[in-house]
């Protein structure tokens, strides 16, 4: 009932895979754990350079599996707090991973599955793809940070019209707003994000690593804090190998080869 997370990988991206799909792909503990240990031991693969995560048969992420919420009910309420740690400590295995993460968006994002795909540095949607934060339609509030990624990149009263009110939203709108990369034809996604992983991945790992912990780190910065970051990052960057390597491949007029 709760899925699994398929692992498998296509050159140097590993393609994690929700798998569930009875329930629409919705997660559970066990998913969370292992998106948990797949982003573990690709962290330490120098193979690895980019994580794409999808849906199974054409469904991105129903979000929670309300059978299992409504079974929780029944529970001690530890039992729900341990199943939602399970999905923030993968959603923040994700934001701080130092490799980049895109989601590949088919069918429905929606609740956890929305907040999931928010979590990653891009998004790659087909344009019959849905995003919905359906939690008030339901009686509840949202989890995995998805409160916390839309109050940022959105206006007040957009957050409230999707987080309030269940509103749909679509890929294109999402698009149009900075929230989506890339629009496909369906069935596409996928593909695309692998193409966007395969650009990644002849980038310096080492940079890219900086950015995204700079990306992260800015909103909480000072301007100060954030140009005495810039200036460590870019100072550790140049004096790394791949700073020479990356140099002397523009001089030179050929295609870097960095590890």
């Amino acid at each position: 009932m709760s899925g699994s997370l398929k692992s498998t990988s296509e050159g140097n991206t590993l393609i994690l895979t929700l798998s569930n799909p009875e329930f629409k792909n919705a997660l559970g503990p066990d998913i969370y754990a292992a998106g948990i240990e797949a982003l573990s031991a690709a962290e330490t693969s120098n193979e690895i350079r980019s994580v794409v995560i999808t849906g199974e048969a054409g469904m991105f992420c129903a979000g929670g599996n309300l059978q299992r919420l409504q079974a929780n009910r029944r529970e001690p309420p530890e039992v729900q707090a341990q199943s939602i740690e399970g999905l923030h400590n993968w959603i923040d295995a994700i934001r701080t991973y130092p490799k980049p993460v895109i989601a590949a968006v088919e069918g429905a994002a929606a609740g956890a599955g929305f907040s999931l795909a928010l979590a990653c540095d891009f998004i790659v949607a087909a344009d019959n793809a849905v995003f919905v934060m359906s939690y008030s339609a339901v009686a509840l509030s949202p989890d995995g940070g998805g409160s916390w990624s839309l109050a940022r990149a959105l206006p007040r009263a957009l957050a409230s019209e999707l987080l309030m009110g269940a509103e749909r939203i679509s890929a294109q709108r999402l698009h149009a707003l900075g929230l989506v990369n890339r629009i496909t034809a369906a069935g596409g996604a996928l593909g695309e994000a692998l193409q966007i992983a395969a650009r990644l991945n002849g980038l310096a790992p080492n940079a890219l690593a900086s950015i995204k912990e700079l990306i992260n780190d800015a909103p909480s910065n000072t301007l100060s804090q954030q140009l005495d970051s810039e200036r460590n990052h870019f100072i550790r960057n140049l004096h790394h190998a791949n700073g020479g390597e990356g140099i002397d491949a523009f001089l030179q007029k050929r295609t870097p080869q960095y590890r």
